[in-house]
């Protein structure tokens, strides 16, 4: 269950490989390394429960960070790459990190946020030099004795701050030490999706991500090799299938439709047999997508809802999803409760609040107490929603409708804007797809479709009104967009979630 008994078993086994370089990290240099940064920290003098940030693009060097905190019992806070040095500083302040790393990748970020927050006590770089770093290879090389393991340490990722202000997700440490079985991550992507040492798992989003971040790590646990693609392409992951004979991989939605806007002879040019799973996750997947990657990649789908805090997990198989489609599963950490805003119970098929309950809270917000107690059921302070609404039918299989924050009230109906996007997802024309609100003065809000077109298709009138009639035969016309707007390209995270902030705020300050 740790890199350290991996390194023993199989010292020259590779924990990390990078899919287009190939550059290759052993569980030997993994464990060595990722415990001499241990001593490093320590000697800097981080104890259980201190925080270190790691500023990143994607490099195997995250590893030996990540498992250094997990095995010193520090919080590590990976930050994501593309945010302003304004936003990354925030991060690096609010987390409390007394020791940021960064890679040469992102030089010109790293050196900017140093300048932003002065307290920060160490700040060392890998990869190449950063401008008033210290080096990350001259501090392992000069690391002392190795430390004995301390209680296992954690992840504290921030929330994607696609609906306001990112937070700090500071599960409580575990009573563990790092070798020891019962982190529930690592236990459930071994049990509940069958990964063990001799899987190849393909990671192919930004590593700061927390499903990438963690999912990688439970396969270094299991001893298995994580190949990471340095950025995502639709038809570089297919070549690193063939190349590395990936065994399992995990996306979200918006990489499937990537991969299935690919022309069929691309599609058709890749030796895709090695995989027997195809975790996806983020995002409800529209059930057309799905339905087109069973058709190309067969039964390999798994599909799991869950979220940064950690608060519960839904799981659905292939086989399930033909009968429920649409479904994100069963719960598999507790029982999971549909409530509305008053925190009542509602019966099976009605819209309302998710909630996962749990024997203990599983989260906290950092430094936002009021924030995690309105993640809280009102009477059952264990029970925690994220924002999220849904419904259950009558077999106990959760559908996701949206989030709270996107619904679109028209004429005091509500409309959930991810319904309409699962029909407009694969139209020939269509690239790329956000529905959201804009003010209407007469029925509050009115149904707008923000459209990158395929290459070619014109932003037409016709094209337009080509749209709207494909939505008004396909979901109830209230529904249905009333305008369509068309534009060079959508906000997205690098891990594909909309920032449906970013447009809201544009059509609210100035609609169209």
């Amino acid at each position: 269950m740790f890199p350290g008994v991996h390194a023993a078993s199989t010292p020259d086994k590779p924990a990390v490989i990078m899919a287009g370089s190939g550059r290759t990290i052993t569980y030997r240099e993994l464990d060595e390394n990722s415990a001499r940064l241990a001593r490093v920290l320590h000697d800097l003098g981080l104890r259980t429960g201190d925080v270190i940030a790691m500023l990143s693009d994607n490099a195997p060097e995250c590893f030996e960070i990540y498992w250094a905190a997990l095995r010193s019992g520090l919080y590590v806070t990976a930050i994501n790459r593309h945010l302003t040095p304004a936003e990354a500083a925030y991060i690096v302040e609010d987390c409390d990190a007394k020791v940021v790393f960064a890679s040469a990748g992102v030089g010109e970020l790293a050196d900017a946020v140093q300048n932003l927050v002065p307290g920060v006590e160490q700040w060392l770089a890998f990869g190449g030099d950063v401008a008033g770093y210290r080096s990350y290879a001259d501090s392992l090389a000069g690391a002392g004795e190795r430390l004995e393991e301390q209680p296992r340490g954690s992840d504290m990722l921030y929330s994607s701050g696609t609906t306001g202000r990112p937070k700090g997700i500071k599960p409580p440490l575990l009573p563990i030490s790092v070798d020891q079985p019962g982190d529930p991550l690592t236990m459930a992507v071994g049990k509940l999706f069958g990964i063990n040492e001799s899987d190849i798992y393909l990671s192919p989003a930004p590593v700061y991500h927390a499903a990438p971040l963690r999912w990688c790590g439970a396969v270094q646990a299991y001893g298995g090799t994580v190949v990471m693609m340095e950025k995502f392409g639709a038809e570089d992951m297919l070549r690193a299938i063939e190349q590395y004979r990936i065994t399992a991989t995990q996306v979200v939605p918006t990489m499937f439709v990537r991969l299935l806007q690919l022309p069929a002879e691309v599609r058709d040019r890749y030796d895709i047999s090695s995989l027997r799973l195809a975790v996806h996750a983020a995002a409800p997947c529209p059930p057309e997508v799905k339905s087109a990657m069973l058709e190309w990649w067969g039964p390999i789908l798994v599909e799991y809802y869950g979220s940064t805090e950690g608060n519960g997990l839904a799981v659905i198989t292939s086989a399930e999803s033909e009968k429920k489609p649409g479904s994100v599963g069963r719960s598999m950490l507790g029982p999971v409760h549909i409530c509305d805003d008053a925190g009542a119970l509602l019966p099976a098929g009605e819209v309302g609040t998710v909630y996962f309950e749990r024997e203990t809270l599983p989260f906290t917000y950092h430094k936002d107490p009021d924030k995690t107690a309105a993640a809280q059921h009102p009477e059952h302070p264990a029970w925690t929603a994220v924002g999220d609404l849904g419904y259950l039918d009558e077999d106990g299989y959760l559908f996701l409708t949206d989030r709270k924050s996107f619904v679109i009230i028209s004429g005091g109906v509500n409309i959930y804007p991810q319904e309409v996007e699962n029909i407009l997802t694969l139209h020939p024309a269509i690239f790329d797809v956000a529905v959201i609100g804009v003010p209407d003065q007469e029925m509050g809000q009115q149904v707008k479709a923000v459209v990158q077109l395929q290459p070619g298709i014109p932003g037409s009138d016709e094209t337009a009104a080509e749209i709207v009639e494909y939505a008004r035969e396909r979901v109830a016309h209230y529904k249905a967009p009333k305008t369509v707007d068309f534009v060079d390209s959508l906000p997205r995270t690098a891990t594909g979630k909309l920032v449906k902030r970013e447009l809201e705020q544009l059509y609210t300050a100035s609609p169209r």
